[in-house]
């Protein structure tokens, strides 16, 4: 599988999009005027305790105070390691795209109240580990880790845990047996997929690089006030080269000298090897519109998709949970009735698993596929679906098909959806998507007629609508404009104006 990365950078905003066979998979934006805060250090203030939710909320100087939940607190390092007993950690920390890391920490319940750990105006050092999304405020954890190209340090945790990816037992081991040895007392470390194959002296230079970055935020941590941002993550275009630029991705192209030579900097501290896989684009086209991202996000922003067959999906995201429904739409088929839905259900599945990573929709998804009566047909789709999510970098866990058709899954959700960053409510229709009907309006506007007129003067009355509005009452409804006008001996003027919207208008009495 031949993979690109490609990066457009302009003042405004940053785009990332990783090409697999010349397909966009992942999309990334990060915009100047609205950076994200995953990643980054703060030292903040204890401004409630919650015990009945075992949380906290921590002042950390953004506009809505983040929280804190007990099992991202605690850290009296004996007792953790209690708790994990001989449980090895196969997964690499938290990143920021979300990948298929978890924290050790989150496997098992700690025995401790969130008000024996914390109390109100207690200063606490904490890390951002999922977006302010919607009204909820961002969430936090104690337990920092920084992450470099091939390692990541936790400087709280006294653990070493290997990448799942890396899949060679004596590799594995290789590692494993490299990192203990090196590692101070106390200080635990995951080791990334990206530093299969490194040597012991490889992985010491990025060890010492990220030691020394941890002393440095405890120094500069201990003389700022509270609340104040201690450490600020990587922007997008170098988190882009730490994290997604390894494994199947041989090349790296970027439009901007400036990043680029940036990249360059940093692949010199990290993987000099990668220098000749970073290209410098120069064309007259556009970078995005030359290698027809354009177009491709274009399709991402849809609410229907269609199908290479002719069925379709809809995508629908509330702020608790994203619902994709499956048709068959223009696909008849040329056999059986259920030869047609498994073709359709097993196409839809393929493209579900590209959308959800696509456009970074995490959370809770419930997909209904079209209904079909054979088990094992549900089955395939079922097979079909979990196998394309298990390539993704984000975790997914996904349960079997229902009778009915639906299948439930959870993806996990660092960062605001692609549709988040790029669209927002409309301010029409309050983000339902819906409008009033055009005869609900005109049946809106003769009711209040009725109940105003009694208590106005004059002859006539004028009505300001918007013009769909307004051929509707002079075309369809005249019958029963004629019919108010007869009732209330009064004659009604019927004005189009476009500047109001549908679901607008006004009675001028005279």
């Amino acid at each position: 599988m031949v993979s690109e990365l490609l990066v457009n950078v302009a003042p405004w905003e940053t785009r990332v999009a990783l090409l697999e066979n010349g397909n966009v998979v992942e999309f990334h934006v990060e915009r100047s005027a609205e950076r994200g805060f995953v990643g980054n250090i703060y030292k903040g203030q204890v401004v409630r305790v919650l015990p009945g939710m075992q949380a906290a909320f921590i002042d950390i100087g953004l506009e809505r105070t983040a929280f804190l939940y007990v099992t991202d607190v605690y850290d009296h390092l004996s007792e953790f390691e209690m708790m994990l007993g001989k449980a090895e950690c196969e997964e690499e920390s938290c990143g920021p795209y979300g990948q298929e890391e978890e924290h050790p920490l989150h496997y098992a319940l700690p025995p401790f109240r969130i008000e024996d750990l914390l109390y109100e105006g207690q200063e606490i050092l904490v890390q951002v580990a999922k977006e302010p999304i919607g009204s909820k405020g961002a969430r936090l954890t104690s337990h920092i880790s920084l992450p470099g190209r091939h390692l990541v340090l936790m400087p709280t945790m006294n653990h070493v845990g290997i990448s799942r990816r890396i899949e060679d037992e004596e590799e594995r081991r290789r590692l494993r047996e490299i990192i203990e040895e090196m590692r101070p007392s106390g200080m635990g470390f995951i080791v990334r997929t990206a530093s299969e194959g490194l040597s012991a002296s490889d992985l010491e230079v990025e060890m010492d690089f990220l030691l020394k970055l941890w002393e440095n935020i405890q120094r500069k941590a201990a003389s700022l006030p509270i609340p104040s941002l201690v450490y600020e993550d990587l922007d997008i275009t170098l988190r882009a080269v730490r994290d997604l630029f390894a494994g199947d991705v041989k090349k790296l192209i970027v439009d901007s000298k400036e990043a680029y030579e940036r990249i360059l900097e940093f692949l010199e501290t990290f993987a000099q090897h990668l220098h000749p896989c970073v290209e410098l684009y120069d064309g007259s086209m556009p970078l995005f519109d030359a290698m027809g991202i354009e177009l491709e996000m274009s399709r991402a922003m849809g609410r229907k998709v269609w199908l290479k067959s002719g069925g379709y999906i809809i995508i629908e995201s509330t702020e608790a949970l994203t619902t994709i429904d499956v048709n068959t739409g223009r696909f008849v088929g040329k056999r059986h009735l259920e030869d047609t839905i498994l073709k359709t259900n097993l196409e839809a599945a393929k493209e579900i698993a590209y959308q959800l990573r696509l456009r970074n929709i995490g959370g809770l998804i419930i997909i209904d596929f079209i209904d079909m009566e054979n088990p094992t047909s549900r089955d395939e789709v079922f097979k079909t679906l979990k196998d394309l999510v298990s390539k993704d970098r984000c975790k997914t866990n996904i349960l079997r098909m229902s009778e009915l058709g639906l299948i439930q899954m959870t993806r996990k959700r660092n960062r605001e959806s692609l549709m988040d960053i790029l669209k927002e409510p409309c301010f029409y229709c309050d983000g339902a998507g819906e409008l009033k009907s055009r005869r609900t309006v005109c049946y809106e506007i003769f009711r209040r007629i009725q109940r105003e007129a009694g208590n106005r003067n004059g002859n006539r009355i004028q009505v300001r609508v918007h013009p769909k509005i307004g051929d509707m009452l002079l075309g369809e409804e005249a019958q029963n404009v004629e019919s108010l006008e007869k009732m209330l001996n009064r004659e009604i003027t019927i004005v189009s104006s476009p500047e109001l919207h549908l679901e607008q208008f006004e009675l001028i009495y005279g």
